[in-house]
């Protein structure tokens, strides 16, 4: 939204909007000026280094239905036995840091939105892989196609975000082995930002490339990374020939893929910090240095998701503190191993954009700002434990997003950050309302929330008596209202509907 579309309605929500679209700038990510949040020795995170190297010796991580993986595997020097493969002491940290990029940018179809994920640098990415959709007005229900637009679009038009995400919610109107074209030409179409490929069959993976080929030409896409694809390992200690087959497409196209242990600590991994993050890394690991030996050099993030059951009910639960000290602790052991780091988003359990939403959200948002996650999935929209995502969540979670580049940007020191001349002008025993310096600064002194009420009773009741999620019911459809379509090329536009079309006919529809 412009500034000039900002003011056009006049009003006070107007001129607030004119406001936040000053103070909240659209930028690739978040460079971070403020130092990590460390909660362990570097003794405690070399014993867990260790004790992950002992797993993948002794133990072993299983890569079942791909032989061709065995076969790279036993060539480099592992063990195996049937489908266990185990690492000599070193082989994976090796394989890794010899050849994995410690950064990468990932180039999206405006060069403006083009990002790097590594560093110290966050990039914030809408949730992913929901079947159901929620909003006020309709409840909760399956997703469509339409459904996924409309959060391709959010996030096009969500300055915090930096990422068009993936599989925003699955569209399940459409064929389960066709619906991946029309994710991708959603993310191509009506969003320049980057995007993420599809991981659900090797041959989704190779038409993600190909579409992207189409959209950055042949050579710049052989080239560079255009997508990022999320590789979940089946925890505990295994990878399927699913994601071992997407893996393999990207990494031979030199695509970036993030490895992410998916765990539910006390199910999928020990019920302890300490046990769940070696599982991690010795999941993450091999997943990596396999990729390496797919093709040297190819970009990889070491992700993880992970959360905790209840051990009275067994159901998932989030926001907790004992996940936000697993996440503090594996980003300190990606920084050690010198890759990106994937974790976070605005995860919850509850059903409703409610205050059991905000907290849980608020709380694995900021452990992972703090912590120093590069690439954060999930940062807007997850709802019931990721079935869900939520129209007004999102929203609510944007505001969160717009928030973290804040906090991330640091302390300003310079001259005007210091403040000396309003002190010199005001003196003791007056208010700085009116001193030059709060004027200069009135735009910008403070985060101005998108959505939180800060008015009297008096005028909250006079505006209806809205409640967050009234009120992010009103801004995703006002967005949803202003949004404009990103220019392309008609000639790319009308060669990937051609390429649609002509794979779509190669074979029939099915629901696996």
């Amino acid at each position: 939204m412009s500034e000039r579309q900002a003011r056009r309605g006049g009003g006070r929500d107007s001129k607030r909007a004119a406001r936040q679209v000053s103070q909240t700038k659209q930028a690739a990510f978040i460079e971070r000026r403020i130092p990590y949040f460390e909660v362990l020795s570097e003794e405690s995170l070399e014993l867990i280094e260790h004790n992950a190297d002992t797993i993948l010796e002794e133990i072993g991580i299983d890569f079942r239905d791909d032989p061709e993986a065995i076969s790279l595997l036993k060539s480099a020097g592992a063990d195996i036995q049937g489908e266990r493969v185990r690492f000599p002491r070193g082989m994976c940290r090796t394989l890794i840091q010899a050849t994995a990029p410690k950064e990468f940018t990932q180039h999206a179809r405006n060069p403006e939105r083009s990002t790097i994920i590594g560093g110290k640098r966050t990039v914030l990415v809408p949730a992913y892989g929901s079947p159901f959709v929620r909003d006020l007005d309709k409840g909760r229900r399956y997703a469509s196609i339409e459904d996924f637009r409309n959060f391709v679009k959010l996030a096009y038009m969500s300055p915090g975000l930096h990422h068009s995400g993936g599989t925003v919610c699955e569209p399940v109107d459409l064929p389960v082995n066709k619906r991946h074209f029309d994710m991708i030409y959603s993310h191509l179409k009506y969003s320049d930002k980057p995007f993420m490929g599809s991981v659900t069959h090797y041959s989704r993976a190779q038409d993600t490339v190909d579409m992207a080929k189409i959209v950055f030409g042949e050579e710049f896409a052989t080239n560079n990374c255009v997508t990022t694809s999320l590789i979940n390992a089946n925890s505990p200690m295994t990878y399927d020939d699913t994601m071992l087959g997407a893996l393999k497409v990207y990494a031979r196209n030199m695509q970036a893929t993030v490895i992410s242990p998916f765990i539910l600590s006390g199910a999928m991994s020990p019920v302890t910090v300490a046990g769940t993050a070696t599982q991690i890394l010795a999941e993450a690991l091999a997943g990596m240095a396999f990729a390496q030996l797919v093709r040297s050099g190819a970009p990889v993030v070491f992700g993880t998701f992970s959360s905790a059951v209840s051990m009275q009910s067994g159901a998932p639960t989030f926001g907790g503190p004992e996940p936000s000290l697993v996440m503090y602790t594996v980003a300190a052991l990606a920084r050690r191993l010198g890759v990106p780091f994937r974790s976070g988003g605005g995860l919850c359990a509850s059903k409703l954009p409610d205050a059991q939403a905000a907290y849980e959200a608020a709380n694995t948002l900021q452990t992972a700002a703090l912590a120093g996650v590069n690439f954060m999935l999930h940062t807007a929209g997850w709802l019931e434990g990721g079935l869900v995502m939520g129209y007004e969540k999102f929203m609510m979670d944007v505001d969160q997003a717009n928030m973290m580049s804040v906090l991330l940007g640091g302390v300003d020191m310079s001259e005007n950050g210091q403040a000396l001349d309003a002190f010199r002008e005001v003196g003791p025993g007056k208010h700085f309302l009116g001193a030059a310096h709060t004027q200069r600064n009135f735009e910008t002194a403070f985060y101005r929330s998108t959505l939180a009420d800060n008015n009297s009773f008096e005028q909250w009741s006079e505006e209806g008596e809205q409640d967050m999620a009234q009120r992010a019911n009103t801004l995703f459809k006002r967005v949803l209202a202003e949004y404009e379509l990103p220019p392309m090329d008609q000639a790319i536009d009308e060669a990937l509907l051609e390429f649609m079309a002509k794979r779509k006919a190669e074979f029939p529809d099915k629901d696996y």
